[in-house]
């Protein structure tokens, strides 16, 4: 058995939940926040049989798409009073993810 655990974009939540769903994985839905843009992500958890972790990777990976964002770097970042930074493109979205061995798992 394998615990699958990723970091999707909230737009792209719905989604990827609602095929793992119908292909009858089970997820825990967790509502998450960026470090860096300090956006809204879904981090789902779920458990599977091994023959069943490369199908949870691909509805995982077709329903997350990558996006271009234009983001400003915040004040602690050193910039001086007064001025006004220039917006940066940002890739963001598409699926960090990790797959982990579990030992032992029960359903209580």
């Amino acid at each position: 058995m394998k615990l699958i655990i990723a970091i999707i974009q909230d737009e792209d939540a719905g989604e990827v939940i609602s095929h793992l769903n119908e292909a009858e994985i089970q997820v825990t839905r967790l509502a998450t926040k960026g470090g860096f843009l300090r956006s809204g992500n879904t981090t789902i958890m779920t458990g599977v049989d091994d023959e069943k972790v490369d199908e949870a990777l691909k509805i995982i990976e077709e329903n997350s798409k990558s996006r271009t964002q234009y983001a400003t770097l915040p004040s602690s970042c050193g910039a001086m009073h007064g001025f006004i930074l220039a917006p940066i493109e940002v890739k963001v979205g598409g699926a960090t993810v990790f797959v982990l061995d579990v030992d032992q798992f029960h359903k209580f």
